[in-house]
């Protein structure tokens, strides 16, 4: 990852669950089976650079294997 998430993830949505998931096949595969969900937030993260940033994340997770993959989609205005 080239940020760390600093602060508590608010607005949590789910985008996708189960099939709906494009990557699904390569989660189970990758993790193991169960109910893969996409999810999205909003957090504050601090980038490589020490800035730190409001952020848009995006993550899979299942229940008993955790959050996986979490990716920073953009930085919002502060």
């Amino acid at each position: 990852m080239d940020f760390e998430i600093i602060g508590e993830i608010r607005q949590i949505e789910t985008i996708a669950t189960g099939t709906k998931i494009r990557e699904v096949r390569r989660l189970r595969k990758r993790y193991g089976p169960g109910r893969w969900r996409k999810m999205k937030g909003i957090t504050v993260v601090r980038l490589k650079d020490d800035t730190v940033h409001t952020a848009e994340i995006h993550w899979y997770e299942a229940h008993g294997i955790g959050k996986k993959e979490i990716k920073l989609k953009f930085p919002l205005l502060d």
